[in-house]
This record gives structure tokens, C-alpha cells and sequence, in this order.
């Protein structure tokens, strides 16, 4: 396996994520005492930062990996909007399939940090699914996208209603009949929608969740196993992805399985790996890379981007460097 060679064929890629957007906004600084007003901390304010979050940290990763990416999502017309919309623009990701609409609240997630250390999170958003005129034009949208030429359509979804059913179920039978892969990184609200689809990638939690069935790694490892065969019945799709944290990433493709350890690391922070994973497994898809050769390289790319604070993107350079150490050790 020429991994060097199919890093590079990364940046021919063109690849579109549909799903939940949301700005990841840091409040950071240094806890000095407790408030004399109320039993809770003072936080001695330091710097703030805003980052790109769900489905557009999804792009982000794929774009640091070189890949061409569209983003399809809805967002509203508020503060938050604009900053999110300067945030993609700082980014160079095209913004033609973002909708703006005064019905939806654009989602943020504020992290309050004392040091490394989260003292509390704050969430603005809406979870509410889309009305059905905002669910034609991010259907049309996404479509427009797919007929204009891409590799691959990723959903990425955070529960807070842009992927409702008849958008997943839309696009995906519209994916395949243009010949475009289709990989999701699910949740619970919508988990059985994905039917037929190329690669699906739950956590251990959400699988657990989706399926309300107990799998415990350690000590009963065929109930995962399990848990996938259940899975595959329902949905019909051709390859399962499920990330285990800190046990590794199981795969299977209906005939075979495994699971691939984790590496050790330092975890600094697991927020956004995820995001790397789908992005990477989906690169590694197209590439057409063995379910175990996706796998792998999909593992250590999530290891990578927990050993940073805060939702950061895969470092391509560094992850050529550990895949190629795991070929060549």
C-alpha cells in the first residue's frame, strides 16, 4: 500500500457534508476564588475564541486533508449567523448551500475553561426539525451540489433537526442513483433512517442507544458483534465503523470483523474526533482502501486530534507519518 500515494489522491477529491452546523465558542481563562455573591467560581477572563463546529468541523478536517468540501446545512439569521458565515469565509469554504432562514436559531456550544479544565458548557440552539419549505430547499440545494460533481455526500448529524427523515432518505436514494457515496456519522432521533447507505460510523453510545441494546466490550465482546449484525439487519448498508474511545474502532462488512486497539496517547480532549473520523474513513472510502486498511487509519487520525484542547482538524502531515509507522513499523 503506497500510503503517500493516496494522501495525494486526497486533493482530486470533492466531497459534501450535509448535517448540523454550529460555531464552537471557547471562554477561557483561570479560576482565582468563588464568587462572594453566589457557591460558584470566578473566572479571571483571559482570551475567547470561535471555531467551526459540527458538520463544518467535518469540512474543515477534510479540507486540512485536501479534499474539495461543500457544505449543505440551514442557519439563521441571527449574530451568531454572521459570525459563522465570516468564520467559513476565513476558511475558504464555499458557502452557496447554506440556507439562512429567521425560523432557525444558528446553533453555538460556549465552553467556559479554566486551564484545561471545562467548568461549564452553554448551548444556543433549536432541535426542532425543519419546516417542509426549508426541507425542499436544503434538499435542492444538496441535490444541485450532487449533480454538479462530487465523491462522496457525508450527513453529519447532531440531533438539532436539519437531517430529519425525508431529507436523509431523499438524499441518499438521489446519491446513489448519481453514483455518489454516501457515509454518515449518526444520532439517536434519526438512527434507522440511513438505509442502504456506504458506511455508517456510530459510537459505542449511539449504537447502544439506536438499537436500545447493552454491548459490553471487555467483558462480552461478541455482543458487539452482535449489535452489528442487528444493525446491518435494519439498515442494509455495506460497511459498519463503530468508535470505541479509548478500546479502538470496530469494523465489519457483513462477512468479516475486527477490532483495531487504540494507540496510547495523552488525551487532552475527545470534542471533534468524531468529526475527524468520518472525515477521514470517507476520504479512505473513495480511495478504495480495505474496511480494515479505513479502519485504521481513521483510528489514528481520532487519537490525533484528542491529543489537542478543543475541536481542532486532523494534521495531514502527521497522520501520513503514523499510518506510515503502522505499515512500517
Amino acid at each position: 500500500m503506497n500510503l503517500e500515494a493516496i494522501f495525494n489522491s486526497f486533493n482530486d477529491m470533492k466531497v459534501a457534508i450535509v448535517g448540523d452546523v454550529m460555531i464552537d465558542s471557547y471562554v477561557m481563562g483561570k479560576v482565582h476564588r468563588m464568587s462572594p455573591e453566589a457557591p460558584v467560581p470566578v473566572l479571571l477572563l483571559d482570551k475567547e475564541d470561535h471555531r467551526l463546529g459540527g458538520a463544518a468541523n467535518v469540512a474543515l478536517n477534510l479540507k486540512a486533508l485536501g479534499a474539495e468540501v461543500y457544505l449543505c446545512s440551514v442557519i439563521g439569521t441571527d449574530t451568531a449567523a454572521t459570525k459563522f458565515q465570516n468564520l467559513l469565509s476565513e476558511a475558504t469554504i464555499q458557502n452557496q448551500e447554506i440556507i439562512q432562514s429567521e425560523e432557525r436559531k444558528t446553533t453555538v456550544k460556549t465552553r467556559v475553561l479554566s486551564g484545561t479544565q471545562h467548568v461549564l458548557r452553554i448551548d444556543q440552539e433549536d432541535t426542532c426539525d425543519l419546516s417542509e419549505p426549508l426541507e425542499d430547499a436544503l434538499i435542492q440545494a444538496t441535490k444541485h451540489r450532487i449533480d454538479l460533481g462530487i465523491d462522496a455526500l457525508i450527513f453529519e448529524d447532531y440531533n438539532k433537526g436539519v437531517l430529519t427523515h425525508r431529507v436523509i432518505t431523499e438524499l441518499i436514494a438521489y446519491a446513489k442513483e448519481k453514483g455518489v457515496k454516501t457515509t454518515v456519522d449518526p444520532k439517536k432521533d434519526n438512527f434507522l433512517s440511513y438505509r442502504g447507505v456506504n458506511l455508517f460510523k456510530p459510537n459505542l453510545k449511539e449504537i447502544k442507544e439506536g438499537l436500545d441494546i447493552n454491548i459490553d466490550v471487555v467483558n462480552q465482546p461478541d455482543s458487539i458483534v452482535h449489535g452489528a449484525k442487528q444493525l446491518r439487519d435494519k439498515l442494509n448498508h455495506e460497511l459498519t465503523l463503530i468508535t470505541l474511545s479509548e478500546h479502538g474502532v470496530f469494523v465489519e462488512n457483513g462477512t468479516t470483523w475486527e477490532i483495531i486497539p487504540a494507540h496510547l496517547r495523552e488525551i487532552t480532549d475527545v470534542s471533534g474526533a468524531g468529526d475527524t473520523v468520518i472525515a477521514v474513513a470517507t476520504l479512505c472510502l473513495i480511495a478504495g482502501l480495505s474496511p480494515t486498511e479505513i479502519a485504521a487509519i481513521a483510528n489514528l487520525s481520532g487519537g490525533l486530534v484528542c491529543e489537542h484542547s478543543g475541536v481542532v482538524s486532523v494534521d495531514k502531515v502527521a497522520l501520513l507519518n503514523e499510518a506510515q509507522k503502522l505499515v512500517h513499523p
